[in-house]
């Protein structure tokens, strides 16, 4: 929806409002007018129900309000003595419309002092689990949210299985655009093949301010642009066209911001014409081919144990095992190699002209000119910035100027027009970043599919709280030496574990004292 639209929404949403209840609030002394007025209506019913305040704010947040709206209408119904099973029934199921129905046909008797403490258990484990409910979804929307590593892109910063806190505060929440879903699960109903939204109405894009902007090799999580996770759905179609909060969420590194000539030598990243230089923490990795003499012996588990090597492939020749090759090793553990007795050959294998073979699509913008080792260089787009548009440039833009910034795209020859106009220029309406794995060989990223738009950012990881090995058996399921690392930071990842259980162990000593030396003062 646009924002005229929205607009109209809102003003219909006042009508309906006015005229099921400017009779309940002249009954309880108001003026009737006082139910016409956007936003003050709402205070003023607030008053009426008995209800802090505070609470007209949280009608006007996504996802929140429709917990917060069978509360309002149950509450006001109460407010009049509307208090039975079936009065509760009925304006649940008529979506607040039986209102109307006692505004217009009921005598009605408000009731000033009405209690609005919960008068059994069962109405307070409710009230309890509703407040707990918006409170858990407020902070999961716009302040931190729980994130699970799936994929190895990111292997060595960022392993399968660790559990993160991503803050939303870093970069600025974004405000959800799915206005009717259900709170905190992400595109489908846990356990079910079912989506958890309805794809209208939406909102218009909109950020809260941030305290950070995303700088380059920040890790990120972001929602995938060309989302591909269709099973959910339906399985007719190659791609997934969903509301941007609801596209799959996607963890890479920044390796380009806004503004950027971006370019890849031999696997390296080169922002304007200099090497990226990478934080300490990130370990980039690459594919190796590695050369064995056939005679010396060399105790190879004991080397891919150390340097934590899971996946690797075996070449024969003559059944002799000769050749190995590993898809994720890191510089360090190349070196290894090379002072490894038995070794002839460490070569990093780069790849040569036309890629096709990752993810079997070749890289973005799919002209068969560059592959994922050699590529570039490439303009990642600035929020105002103005390139000139052509025939040969155009597949780099195309998808922006159509679908992230929905203009009509028509090309006809050499002539290019855009919402029907002909086209010599193109001027950005957002930011855009190029995001990487470190892991080259084994990440479907920006190279393949492009630009990552400003607004399906979602956050920055900062915190693993817990990591599981997968292939850990027992107590060594759990990676101890990554529980409550930070993500980013200077030097290695250390763990805190032991000072948060120091903590705890104070906390409860301490509290167990305060209570005892309470009691003994009584």
């Amino acid at each position: 929806m646009t924002v005229y639209q929205w607009f109209v929404f809102f003003l219909l949403v006042q009508i309906i409002h006015f005229l099921g209840t400017w009779k309940l609030y002249e009954s309880a002394g108001r003026k009737k007018w006082e139910a016409a007025i956007p936003v003050y209506n709402a205070i003023v019913l607030m008053k009426i129900i008995g209800r802090p305040t505070w609470w007209t704010v949280l009608l006007f947040i996504p996802i929140i309000n429709l917990i917060l709206f069978p509360v309002i209408w149950i509450e006001t119904l109460r407010s009049f003595g509307k208090r039975s099973s079936l009065d509760t029934f009925l304006g649940i199921v008529t979506l607040g419309l039986y209102i109307y129905y006692i505004n217009y046909t009921q005598k009605l008797n408000y009731i000033a002092d009405r209690s609005v403490s919960p008068q059994n258990k069962t109405a307070d484990t409710i009230s309890s689990i509703l407040f707990a409910v918006v409170v858990a979804t407020l902070v999961h929307t716009y302040v931190i949210q729980p994130f699970t590593i799936p994929t190895s892109s990111l292997e060595k910063s960022l392993l399968v299985g660790d559990f993160l806190f991503v803050s939303k505060m870093n970069y600025g929440a974004r405000v959800p655009m799915t206005t009717v879903a259900l709170p905190m699960v992400h595109d489908s109903i846990p356990l079910t093949q079912r989506k958890s939204y309805s794809s209208w109405p939406l909102l218009p894009y909109l950020r809260l301010p941030g305290i950070q902007n995303i700088k380059r090799t920040d890790i990120v999580v972001f929602n995938w642009p060309v989302d591909t996770v269709y099973k959910f759905f339906d399985t007719s179609k190659r791609r997934a066209y969903k509301p941007i909060d609801k596209k799959s969420n996607y963890v890479k590194r920044c390796v380009g911001v806004p503004g950027d000539n971006l370019s890849i030598v031999n696997g390296d990243v080169y922002i304007d014409g200099k090497i990226l230089q990478l934080p300490e923490r990130a370990k980039p990795q690459f594919s190796y081919k590695i050369a064995l003499d056939g005679k010396t012996p060399i105790d190879l588990e004991y080397l891919f144990k150390e340097l934590d090597i899971t996946d690797r492939a075996f070449f024969t020749n003559d059944t002799k095992r000769d050749t190995i090759f590993l898809s994720a090793l890191t510089e360090e553990g190349a070196q290894v190699f090379k002072n490894t007795p038995g070794v002839t050959a460490v070569v990093k294998q780069i790849a040569k002209g036309v890629d096709q073979a990752n993810f079997g699509k070749g890289v973005f913008p799919h002209l068969k000119k560059w592959n994922s080792d050699n590529y570039g260089p490439i303009y990642i787009p600035e929020q105002g910035k103005t390139v000139a548009l052509t025939i040969e440039n155009l597949p780099f833009y195309k998808t922006i100027i159509d679908d992230y910034e929905n203009n009509k795209l028509q090309v006809n020859g050499t002539e290019i027009r855009i919402n029907g106009k002909i086209a010599k220029e193109y001027t950005f309406k957002q930011n855009y970043y190029w995001m990487m794995g470190d892991n080259r060989n084994n990440s479907e990223d920006s190279r393949y599919w492009g630009f990552v738009p400003e607004n399906h950012i979602v956050g920055k990881p900062i915190f693993i709280w817990l990591s599981i090995d997968p292939n850990g058996k027992g107590i060594n399921k759990i990676r101890w030496n990554r529980v409550f690392t930070t993500v980013s930071g200077e030097g290695q990842p250390q763990s805190y574990f032991q000072l948060f259980l120091i903590g705890l162990v104070v906390f409860f000593i301490g509290d167990y004292f305060w209570k005892k030396r309470k009691t003994n003062k009584v």
